[in-house]
């Protein structure tokens, strides 16, 4: 019987550690498909400021730091992409400029972005090359327009955002790292119905329904695997009798979609907190979470048959 085995991982948001155990999941899984499932780009700038004497001074994750030797700045800088922010070597001056500038610093962190992705690209190519595996990475709502282009330009792994793709003879994929709105007015959101109509536009061009993915960042609402903190006005986590509140952050679309269509799986991220299985109707969900900022890469293993869902697995490390 001919089986298909996918690793899916998600939400790296910038981890260069991270990706790289992506990409090697290939070899180290034996899968024939890997998928990124959303959110691959990094968050936050973090300058390391050259000082009068050679020197740098490094403000991070509540430290003051300072650098001394080139080799010390380099192990720095390599801590820091694997935790998935963009180290970036300035000045006093510039960095006050950047800090005046909303658009400097706007068209900075862009420009990163784009650089640091093409050199994981180019790693990826290298150790993709001349294998069988087929590559499949979508922009999820944090993820900027500007890397649409980059990831469209190689011609070694497929975006499949809004598309219908075939992951082999049998299973097809449809794709969207879109979500419903989200405290963080992220990128990619947009209303419930909009959401909805992008996901239908896609079911509505599978042939065999039974036999289809859907790589949808977003959760369904309500399914266990999309619970989060809820925020109070500021941003913060709520607490009561010393434990977090936790609420449905997923997309009401997502799990209509989903009930009305009945795949045969569901590959989500996200909500990082929320690691698990939920079954809609004869819907496998999935949501393997995210531990990115450990350099951590959480996945699922999923073998798929001509019968369906075979086996999962959740992976770690």
């Amino acid at each position: 019987m001919v089986q298909t085995r996918i690793f899916f991982a998600t939400d790296i948001h910038g981890s260069e550690k991270c990706f790289l155990k992506f990409i090697s999941s290939a070899k180290f899984y034996k899968a024939d498909i890997i998928i990124l499932g959303g959110d691959i780009t990094g968050k936050m700038i973090i300058p390391v400021i050259r000082q009068p004497d050679s020197t740098f001074l490094l403000s991070f994750s509540g430290e003051n730091r300072v650098i001394k030797s080139l080799d010390e700045l380099e192990a720095v800088k390599k801590n820091i992409r694997s935790m998935g922010y963009y180290p970036y070597c300035t000045n006093l001056t510039e960095t006050n400029e950047l800090k005046a500038d909303k658009g400097k610093l706007d068209e900075l962190f862009s420009r990163l972005m784009i650089e640091s992705l093409k050199e994981l690209l180019s790693t990826a190519k290298d150790r993709l090359q001349g294998t069988n595996t087929k590559c499949f990475i979508t922009p999820g709502n944090d993820d900027r327009f500007v890397i649409d282009s980059v990831l469209d330009e190689s011609d070694y792994l497929i975006n499949p955002e809004g598309k219908v793709v075939e992951i082999d003879r049998q299973h097809e994929m449809i794709s969207t790292g879109w979500s419903n709105p989200t405290p963080w007015h992220s990128q990619r959101e947009c209303e419930e119905h909009q959401l909805a109509t992008k996901i239908e536009s896609m079911a509505s061009k599978v042939k065999d329904m039974r036999n289809c993915v859907f790589n949808i960042h977003c959760p369904p609402y309500n399914s266990m695997i999309d619970s989060a903190p809820q925020l109070d006005n500021d941003l913060k986590p709520t607490v009561s009798g010393g434990q977090m509140i936790m609420v449905p952050a997923g997309s009401k679309s997502v799990r209509n979609a989903i009930q009305a269509h009945q795949p045969l799986l569901g590959l989500h991220g996200h909500i990082h907190e929320s690691r698990g299985i939920y079954k809609l109707g004869r819907t496998l969900c999935l949501n393997p979470g995210s531990e990115y900022t450990e350099g951590i890469l959480r996945g699922v293993i999923v073998n798929l048959n001509e019968k369906g869902v075979k086996s999962h697995l959740f992976t770690s490390g």
